[in-house]
């Protein structure tokens, strides 16, 4: 087994991917505006309660978890492939190795600008509509729309379309872009069977959750050039803070101007023992504004502390040292020349 390539896929690649983002080329607009159409026929179908509806009813009164009671254990923990959390985590982490692998933020930027426009879209159209959903129906062969519900269209399916397609939307072989694909199809094809087994989704749903999802992918390409200008700013902050950070003892401290270990240790004896603090061989920084000598003496406690002489030969002092109240001269004498 060649460990080397396994080592080698770890490490940064060397330059940014030249594989320019995907255009919103005729192909891509002509699929997006069929499925549009598609999207406005499903939820006209509900609406006017057509066959779409009468569907609904014969495979919600079907029962298929009755009916292959067997798979209910292993659909249940599949049905969270398709629940926002769980899936958005795990292709967050995914798309964030490629994102540090290729010295690019425009996946996990391109993960949150379709996870946006799915909460918008389809959070909007759930409580525009408010659908009941099969284990909540009121009335045998109703549409159940306008009511207190909000399953119209399936968020797991919509979710399941988007986080897995999102993988084959940012390969950048063909190959990979094929078998990623087909990954995200069978996601999203089984998270929307399965709602439909449970009992929570009606199949037009989740017919609708396929026709959200993928218009969201194929609008992609529309919103490219604000992923490219928000990745630019991001990127100049990041790089202008490293900066910073990187002169920021320089400014602050020039290197000559530091205070060696033996000095700092010469301030703290004097503090101790209550003499003078030695005198720093190098001057402050030029930049940087004066300061008192001592915060503290400024403070009551500390205005009466006698001023110490450095360290010189030997002088005379200039007056009586004796204490304050044993001078010769009164307090109360009479100011005045002497008689």
């Amino acid at each position: 087994m060649r460990t080397d390539r396994i080592f080698a896929r770890l490490e940064q690649e060397p330059a940014r991917p030249l594989t320019p983002p995907p255009g919103m080329s005729g192909t891509r607009k002509t699929l997006f505006f069929t499925t549009l159409g598609l999207y406005a026929t499903i939820v006209a179908a509900v609406l006017t309660t057509s066959r779409l509806v009468r569907l609904d009813w014969q495979v919600m009164l079907f029962r298929p978890y009755k009916q292959w009671p067997e798979l209910h254990a292993f659909l249940d923990y599949f049905v969270v492939l398709g629940q926002r959390g769980p899936t958005a985590v795990l292709v967050a982490a995914w798309l964030g190795w490629r994102s540090w692998r290729q010295r690019t933020l425009r996946p996990l930027l391109a993960l949150g600008t379709s996870l946006l426009l799915l909460n918008l879209t389809v959070g909007a159209a759930k409580l525009g509509m408010g659908r009941e959903g099969p284990h909540y129906a009121n009335r045998i062969g109703a549409n159940e729309m306008f009511l207190s519900g909000d399953i119209f269209p399936s968020g797991h399916t919509a979710n399941a379309v988007v986080t897995w397609g999102i993988l084959a939307y940012l390969a950048t072989t063909p190959r990979a872009r094929r078998w990623l694909s087909v990954v995200a199809a069978v996601f999203a094809l089984g998270v929307g069977a399965t709602t439909v087994y449970i009992g929570t989704h009606w199949v037009s749903d989740v017919l609708l959750g396929w026709a959200a999802g993928l218009l969201i992918l194929l609008a992609l390409p529309w919103f490219e050039p604000l992923v490219t200008r928000v990745e630019a700013y991001l990127l100049s902050r990041w790089y202008r803070l490293r900066e910073g950070a990187a002169s920021l003892p320089g400014r602050l401290w020039p290197a000559g101007a530091r205070t060696s270990p033996a000095a700092r240790l010469g301030r703290v004896e004097a503090r101790r023992s209550g003499r003078s603090e030695p005198s720093l061989s190098a001057p402050l920084p030029a930049d940087r504004p004066g300061r008192a000598a001592d915060p503290r003496s400024h403070h009551p406690a500390h205005a009466r502390q006698h001023s110490v002489r450095p360290d010189r030969s030997p002088a005379t002092p200039g007056g009586s040292r004796r204490p304050y109240g044993e001078r010769t001269v009164s307090r109360t004498a009479p100011l005045g020349p002497r008689k």
